[in-house]
C-alpha cells in the first residue's frame, strides 16, 4: 500500500483542519475541507488560508485536481471556489447534499439553490472509488451529523469530517436539521470496524477542559475504540443516543452557522449579488414568544 503525503493546515479561529493529500510518485493532489477566512463582524473575507495550501502545493510540485468536502460545514466558509479558480480542480461532496439543500433552501429563501447538488462538480455515492494519481480513494457515507456527511479513505488514511473528534473530545453534534444521533452512532461504528492501525484525520480539534494544551488531529481506529469518551468499545447505541441528545441541548449555535450554510450549500459560492452588485448573507429572525 502506497502511503499518501499529508499536510495539515489548522485554522484556529474556526478550529478547522484542512488537508493537502498527494501521491508521492505522480505528485497529483487533493485538498480536503479548505477554509475561506471570514470576519463576521466586518463582513470581510480573504483567501489567506487557501493561499497557504496553494503555496505548499507549488513548493512541493503538486498538481491539485480534486477538492473534497466532507459535508456542508456549519462553522466555516469553504475556500473551494478560490482553489478551483486557481487550479481548475473539481469540487466533490456526498450525494445527499440534495437533502441538505432542500432543508435549507426555504430557510434562507435561496431560490437559486438547485436542490439537486448541481453546484458541485462531483456527487459521490457510498462506496464510490476515485484516484489521486495512483493513490486509491474510497467514499464512506457517514451521515448523522448531517445527511450528506462522507469520510474519504485514501489508502491507509481516513478523513472523517465532523463524524469523530479526538478520543478525549468525543463525537460531533447531531441536532442540526437532518441530523440523527442513531445514524451518527452507526456511521461511527462503520469507521471503527476498519483495521485498528487505520489512521484517522479529524476536521476539527478543540482543547478539552483540564486536558491537553496543544491541538491534535491525527489518531487511529484502535485509539478511538480504546479511549473515545463517547463511543469507546462497549458503548451501546442507546447509551450513545441518550448521551448525545442530552449533550446537544447544552450546545450553542456555531458563530458562523448562518453564513456558513448559505455559502457552503452553494459549493462555497456567495449568494447571487443584488441589483447594486453587492453580495448579501441573510439572517432569518425568529421572535421569542
Amino acid at each position: 500500500m502506497r502511503q499518501p503525503i499529508i499536510h495539515a493546515f489548522f485554522d484556529e479561529p474556526t478550529n478547522t483542519v484542512s488537508y493537502l493529500v498527494a501521491d508521492p510518485v505522480t505528485r497529483q493532489a487533493a485538498v480536503i475541507d479548505p477554509v475561506l477566512d471570514y470576519d463576521h463582524k466586518s463582513g470581510k473575507a480573504s483567501a489567506k488560508s487557501a493561499d497557504q495550501i496553494l503555496e505548499k502545493a507549488r513548493a512541493d510540485g503538486f498538481t491539485i485536481g480534486l477538492i473534497l468536502e466532507t459535508h456542508v460545514h456549519a462553522d466555516h466558509l469553504s475556500g473551494a471556489p478560490y482553489i478551483k479558480l486557481k487550479t481548475g480542480a473539481k469540487v466533490a461532496i456526498g450525494e445527499r447534499i440534495r437533502e441538505v439543500q432542500k432543508i435549507f433552501r426555504p430557510v434562507f429563501n435561496a431560490m437559486d439553490v438547485s436542490g439537486e447538488g448541481s453546484e458541485f462538480d462531483i456527487l459521490f455515492k457510498d462506496g464510490d472509488r476515485f484516484k489521486i494519481g495512483e493513490l486509491g480513494g474510497e467514499v464512506i457515507a457517514t451521515p448523522g451529523h448531517t445527511p450528506a456527511c462522507v469520510s474519504y479513505k485514501i489508502e491507509d488514511a481516513v478523513f472523517v469530517g465532523d463524524t469523530l473528534f479526538m478520543p478525549d473530545y468525543g463525537t460531533a453534534r447531531a441536532d442540526f436539521p437532518g441530523g440523527d444521533a442513531r445514524e451518527l452512532y452507526r456511521s461511527i461504528r462503520k469507521l471503527l470496524a476498519l483495521p485498528k492501525k487505520t489512521r484517522l484525520f479529524m476536521c476539527h480539534d478543540y482543547l478539552p477542559r483540564g486536558g491537553r494544551d496543544h491541538y491534535s488531529w491525527e489518531t487511529t481506529v484502535g485509539e478511538e475504540l480504546a479511549h473515545n469518551v463517547h463511543v469507546h468499545e462497549g458503548v451501546s447505541e442507546d447509551e450513545f443516543v441518550k448521551m448525545r441528545m442530552a449533550r446537544d441541548t447544552t450546545l450553542a449555535a456555531p458563530t458562523l452557522l448562518m453564513p456558513s450554510i448559505q455559502v457552503n450549500m452553494r459549493a462555497g459560492n456567495l449568494p447571487p449579488a443584488d441589483a447594486n452588485g453587492v453580495h448579501y448573507l441573510r439572517v432569518p429572525i425568529t421572535l421569542a414568544s
